[in-house]
């Protein structure tokens, strides 16, 4: 396999619609976009795209268009998530996969999207068990914006990390202060 020329992997990035819908088979655009990059995925794989980013890429690569594959899904008009609140719960289910922070709101709170922001993955539907989340057509005035959608869902990974990070800092604290009164009870023995 040859070796992909240096930041065509940024090039191709920038050509996928961002909307990290994990659709491609991948965890995101970026890594869809490392797999095209190295000859491991081919570039008809995004339905958020269609065949205009298709067209894009076999530009970009000087590689023959491809139809979009239906395995990974249909080029549709874009869509949004829309939360009937009627039928929330606000079991905050929905939060976690929204790639790029879409949905607001609370545990035990009415949950609401954010039209602007919303990619429509759909990744916010699975996990809602009582069916509230559907998704609608795009707002017309709201057009998707590529290079907010990529701060937004490094911005999301940041904060989940963060998260994680502190959840073992405060779990290191725990052992270290259940070791330390373990010592202490052991010195009084």
């Amino acid at each position: 396999m040859l070796e992909p020329p240096p930041g065509i992997e940024a090039q191709i990035d920038a050509l996928l619609p961002q909307t990290q819908c994990t659709r491609c088979g991948y965890s995101g655009c970026r890594p869809y976009a490392a797999a095209i990059a190295g000859g491991e995925a081919p570039i008809n794989q995004c339905p958020p795209g269609g065949a205009a980013t298709i067209h894009a890429l076999a530009h970009l690569l000087g590689r023959e268009f491809l139809a979009l594959n239906p395995t990974h899904g249909v080029e549709a008009p874009a869509r949004v998530a829309y939360i009937d609140e009627t039928r929330c719960i606000g079991c905050a289910r929905c939060l976690p996969p929204c790639p790029v922070d879409a949905i607001v709101g609370a545990a035990k709170l009415l949950h609401t999207v954010l039209d602007e922001r919303c990619t429509g993955c759909e990744l916010c539907i699975a996990p809602c068990p009582v069916d509230c989340i559907e998704m609608r057509p795009r707002p017309a005035p709201i057009v998707n914006r590529p290079d907010v959608n990529r701060a937004r869902y490094a911005a999301h990974g940041n904060r989940l990390l963060q998260r994680v990070q502190q959840r073992t800092r405060a779990l290191d604290a725990k052992k270290a202060a259940a070791s330390q009164g373990a010592a202490v009870n052991a010195g009084r023995s």
